[in-house]
């Protein structure tokens, strides 16, 4: 299985912004599913934002479309969630996620199609 290194989790304020990293140990380009997703506390793993790396296609929750953008690098086998006017409420711990192949559009942001993750990266929005 890839191994995934998530980073750029921090604390910042209501409205500001972050851009978290994925570095994969191994090629993901034009192999994988990929995604991020979040956890708060006494709340269950949500999909955030996916992308299938062989044709850039991206997907996005209701929540964080406009905000978030999920990017990949395959020159430095790495995908990017750059996070915009953050709020509260997107404070979790967020995890990157790898799934080898493309995953059915509406399984992209499911959990449990998703088989190898990285440890998580926090991150904390104050009002």
């Amino acid at each position: 299985q890839v191994q995934l290194v998530e980073s750029g989790g921090g604390s910042v304020q209501a409205g500001g912004s972050l851009k978290l990293s994925c570095a994969a140990s191994e090629s993901t380009y034009t192999g994988y599913s990929m995604g991020w997703f979040r956890q708060a506390p006494g709340k269950e793993r949500e999909g955030v934002a996916a992308i299938w790396t062989g044709a850039g296609t991206t997907y996005y929750a209701d929540s964080v479309k406009g905000r978030f953008t999920i990017s990949q690098d395959n020159a430095k086998n790495t995908v990017y969630l750059q996070m915009n006017s953050l709020k509260p409420e997107d404070t979790a711990m967020y995890y990157c996620a790898a799934a080898r192949g493309r995953l059915f559009d509406f399984l992209m942001l499911s959990r449990a199609r998703y088989n190898s993750w990285g440890q998580g990266t926090q991150v904390t929005v104050s009002s």
